[in-house]
């Protein structure tokens, strides 16, 4: 049996998310409106991570990071983003987990509302 882990992760790890998400929106370079994913740095994640305008975890499959998703808080609402999932690590149900996740980390500090932000174009 695989071993899976999602936690959230730590300003430290700002490296890691942006190491899965590149790969995951690379799919979206060519297309009419590529997705700003593909432009945002390590700093830029960090930055955010560090002044808590934003959160984020990491899914690790047998202890390695494959996948990641970022989320704001305001008040009883989280908002998801950047649902990323390395190409190799795909079918899975890696996605439904992370989602499950975000859902019971909302339940646990009284969120009420969970919404996913994506581009107007998918």
């Amino acid at each position: 049996m695989m071993k899976i882990m999602i936690r959230l992760a730590t300003v430290e790890e700002a490296n890691l998310i942006h190491k899965i998400m590149l790969p995951a929106f690379e799919e979206n370079r060519f297309t009419d409106v590529p997705s700003d994913a593909l432009n945002e740095t390590v700093s830029s994640i960090e930055k955010s991570l560090n002044n808590g305008s934003e959160k984020a975890m990491l899914y690790f499959m047998e202890g390695v990071p494959v996948g990641s998703v970022r989320f704001k808080i305001n008040n009883t609402s989280l908002c998801f983003f950047r649902l990323s999932d390395i190409p190799e690590a795909r079918k899975r149900g890696m996605a439904k987990s992370m989602i499950l996740w975000l859902e019971n980390y909302a339940g646990e500090h009284e969120i009420t509302e969970i919404w996913c932000r994506v581009r107007s174009q998918i």
